[in-house]
């Protein structure tokens, strides 16, 4: 049988993928923690590991035995937890990951409040693309995503949280609401690729994703695409709880006869998270804060993929 401490060999082999990497993490020299990779591996029959590849990959063996693995060390880590709260010691470590253009207004309305209501919890909060959540869930590595939606895993428990209208930042078009057509004749400054916000907003707009013949810039930072546009003109894409300072006037409502362009905000947690009592509280803030009692037949929720 392994032990612990050979399981979390392995799993951070699997992520660093080098055997010295993986051995600073442990804390160990790298022959220990080879020597005990290769006593796991003669214990069970099987490689884990394909050494012949740089970097490392598991073998078809240790890709079935990796989740497996994940999960037992998660249900070591409620044993501890247990012993932590029976002997009054217990301060449980929160790990949330957030898309960018959430986290941009979320993060500054919500961490006091978390802050206020969530005792004996410590916040780690961290901003990453949708594909980097999913992936960090999947290594644990997180503990909560919040991103817009929708995706689909049976092990991973979907919280819906709001849904927000996308706006369109554009100074040269009077009025508080712009068309589809509209936009057809006007400069996209766009999310660089990656972030969901772009990939919606490209089939909603039906725009080109390849490379513009003309000067261009994309970036991930919502206040400098405003800047562009106020000084090169076109459009870029707001989602209505971001706040621009001084700029309101220049938001516009999309009309389009496929709705209005929306997304849905959604947290996901593993489905048998050992934190899942905080997580739920964290969910259940930000409903408070940001639900709505808008109808949301016109709504046209966008997929991030």
């Amino acid at each position: 049988m392994l032990s612990i401490q050979q399981m979390q060999y392995i799993v951070a082999l699997c992520e660093e993928q080098q055997f010295q990497k993986a051995s600073e993490r442990c804390f160990v020299t790298q022959p220990t923690l080879s020597m005990q990779i290769k006593k796991a591996e003669e214990e069970l029959g099987h490689l884990i590991f394909d050494r012949s590849n740089s970097p490392l990959k598991l073998t078809n063996f240790g890709t079935n035995l990796l989740p497996i693995i994940r999960e037992i060390l998660s249900e070591n880590e409620k044993i501890k937890l247990l012993k932590d709260k029976q002997n009054n010691q217990f301060i449980e470590e929160i790990r949330i990951g957030i898309i960018p253009t959430i986290a941009h207004f979320l993060v500054p309305s919500m961490f006091g409040i978390w802050q206020k209501e969530l005792e004996n919890v410590k916040l780690s909060i961290e901003e990453l693309k949708t594909t980097e959540l999913i992936e960090s869930l999947e290594r644990k590595e997180i503990d909560l995503a919040i991103l817009a939606g929708p995706h689909y895993d049976p092990r991973l428990r979907t919280i819906p949280l709001f849904n927000e209208e996308i706006l369109i930042y554009c100074p040269t078009i009077d009025g508080n609401e712009i068309s589809l057509e509209e936009l057809q004749n006007l400069h996209p400054w766009l999310l660089s690729k990656g972030n969901c916000l772009r990939t919606q907003m490209i089939h909603f707009c039906k725009l080109n994703d390849g490379v513009s013949d003309e000067w261009n810039y994309q970036g991930g930072n919502i206040d400098l695409l405003t800047k562009m546009v106020d000084q090169n003109g076109g459009y870029t894409l707001i989602p209505e709880n971001i706040e621009l300072e001084g700029k309101t006037e220049n938001l516009k409502h999309l009309t389009s006869s496929l709705g209005v362009p929306a997304r849905e905000i959604i947290g996901l947690y593993p489905e048998r998270s050992i934190k899942k009592e905080n997580v739920e509280r964290i969910l259940r803030e930000i409903q408070f804060k940001y639900g709505t009692n808008r109808k949301l037949e016109h709504y046209n929720l966008l997929s991030w993929k």
